[in-house]
Parts: C-alpha cells; structure tokens; sequence
C-alpha cells in the first residue's frame, strides 16, 4: 500500500481504496480499534463527499507528529477537490444539510470524530483537514512557536516517493531538511531517505555542515537536489543552504516575498563551494520549501484568509493549483502558531 499516493475520488466505487490505506496507517501507528474506526469512517466521509460533490477529488493521507519528540502520532487527512466551492461551510457542517439528497451527515460526522478539523474553500475548491491523533491530545501550557505542514506525494506511476523530508521542532526554533533524489521510484527513494538520515544524526549542527556530510553519505547513490533550513525565531534569522532544484520562499506578513538561493549540483555528485546564507524572517511569516514537482509562480494573495489557516491547508492548495503531476511532489509549510 503506497501511503504516499494521492487517490482520486471522482465515484463511489473508489472510496475503498483511501480507507483501506487509512486502516493500514493506523494498524501501523499502533491506533486501538476505537480510533482506527474513527480514522476509517473521517475518510469514508470525506471520500464520499468528493465522489458526490467535487470536481477532481483527492484524498491525501499522512503520518505526523509536528516534528517534536515523544508527541503521539497523529494522522493527517486531507480531501481536495478543484471546485465550485461550498457556498457556506457553516451550514454544510450541519447534520441534516445536503446538496445531493443524502442524509447530510458527512461534515457533521467528521467534525465530531476528528481531534482538529478544518475548512478552506474559494471559487477554486475546497480543501478539508481532519486530524487524528493516536491518544487524545493533552493540553499543554506552551507548545513551540512553529508548526508544520506538508504534502508528500509520489510520482503517479510510482508505488513510493523519491522525495523525503523531516523537520525537528524546538522552543523558538526549527530545523529542516527537504530532499529530492534525482528520477522518481526506488532508487530516487533511497537516495532522498540517505539525505534524511543524515540530517536525524546532525539536526542541531549548521545547515552547510549538514548538506556537506549529505553530500559525502550519498556518493553511492543516484543523489539528490537537498535544502536544509534553520529558523531561529527568537532572533527572526532563517539559515539556509540548498544544492539543487529546491525552492524555498518567506512569505513576509506584509505581503513581501523572498526567494532562498539554492546553489546548482547534485548532493552525492556534483556540490562544489557550498554556502550558507542568511535570511530575515519576522514575525508573522510563513516558509515555503518544495521540490520541483511543484510550479513556481504560485502567490498566496490570490487566496483570501489562507494565510490564517492550518499549515497543511495552505500546502494543499498550494499542491492542487500548482502541482506539475507528472513527478514526485513535496511541500512543506512552517507558520507561526
């Protein structure tokens, strides 16, 4: 079962496939039989409704425990479609409220069962996010100053993705690394998960030290285009360093947008007179890093009230509008809480 594949709900016949993925998940993550029901009934819910509502519907699934040790592991669901939109999303999460003649209880239901749901949803489509932790969240007095989203998908012909990322959450700072291993399928795969590898052992140590030490561990491998990003949000100071076709964007609450550079080669293969820079993030920013599965002329100001939503959401959309689908496709969201 490929967790990383994107299935498309466009009827009803295909609504099986994305809950037995979501079984196996939580089978996986060690889910006891209540919330593993839960988690499979959140995507039958939302798989339906795309079958009966949506043009072009997709159900992504992922792993996550927001980069930060001994967090229980949650599920991410998200339900994407490219249109009409919903008309008021209030009412939709209403029981009793539908649009195609059914009992309307699919929002109301996945509200319910999730542990974080939400909405986003313009004349270009809708995106729906249900979170589903393995434990029920605890309150805790303070968690970190970012969080992360993302959106990991394989290439469409493929059964596993050759692009890996990790980040690792602290206090007021955050490390990631993003890593696409050149092609797509088995080999691509290893070559990103040697890059992660590395970056799990080093995470605290600088972003060039980092990708110099890749550079060396993938010799023997097809290699990859890798970015490794230090935010410190204390001093507002984002350190970077990217050998490849990896871009990597702050989104400046002002409107402003800046571009990493990234320098050209190959980690593994070709990495010559790696650098690091610096960048300015102020609070209230957002970062975008993504591989080269995902178009570059994308601005965030073209949808109203994004900004303020989940991670993963802003991600998502991000992926529907602007994925080439033809290639392996990584996104991933840092945002201020």
């Amino acid at each position: 079962m490929n967790l990383t594949a994107a299935y498309p709900v466009t009827e009803l016949s295909q609504v099986s496939e994305p809950r037995r993925a979501v079984t196996i998940l939580a089978q996986r993550l060690d889910f006891d039989e209540t919330r593993a029901g839960k988690a499979a009934l959140i995507v039958s819910e939302l798989a339906t409704n795309l079958a009966k509502h949506a043009k072009r519907g997709e159900i992504l699934l992922r792993r996550s425990d927001g980069g930060q040790a001994g967090e229980p592991p949650c599920i991410e669901i998200l339900a994407i479609d490219a249109g009409p939109g919903m008309p008021d999303v209030a009412l939709s999460r209403q029981d009793g409220h539908s649009t195609a003649g059914s009992l309307g209880h699919g929002l109301g239901a996945v509200d319910r069962q999730a542990d974080f749901f939400q909405v986003y949803t313009n004349t270009s489509g809708t995106v729906i996010l249900a979170r589903l932790c393995r434990e029920p969240p605890a309150a805790t007095p303070r968690k970190p100053r970012y969080e992360v989203g993302a959106v990991h998908v394989s290439h469409p012909t493929e059964d596993i993705c050759g692009d890996d990322w990790c980040a690792r959450v602290r206090d007021e700072r955050i490390a990631l690394i993003v890593a696409d291993g050149l092609g797509h399928g088995l080999s691509a795969h290893e070559a990103a998960r040697g890059a992660s590898a590395v970056f799990a052992r080093m995470e605290q140590e600088s972003p060039v030290r980092i990708v110099e030490d890749v550079h060396a561990a993938l010799r023997s491998t097809r290699g990859a285009a890798v970015a490794v990003l230090n935010i410190d949000g204390s001093r507002g100071l984002a350190r970077f360093c990217g050998v490849g076709n990896i871009s990597a964007v702050v989104l400046r609450p002002d409107g402003g947008r800046h571009s990493m550079v990234s320098q050209n080669g190959t980690a593994g293969h070709n990495a010559r007179r790696l650098t690091e820079f610096n960048y300015p993030v102020p609070g209230g920013s957002i970062v975008v890093v993504a591989t080269d599965g995902l178009g570059t002329h994308w601005d965030l100001s073209a949808y109203p009230g994004l900004r303020t939503r989940d991670p993963n959401v802003i991600a998502a959309v991000l992926y529907r509008d602007y994925s080439r689908r033809r290639d392996d496709v990584t996104v991933v969201v840092l945002k201020e809480r």
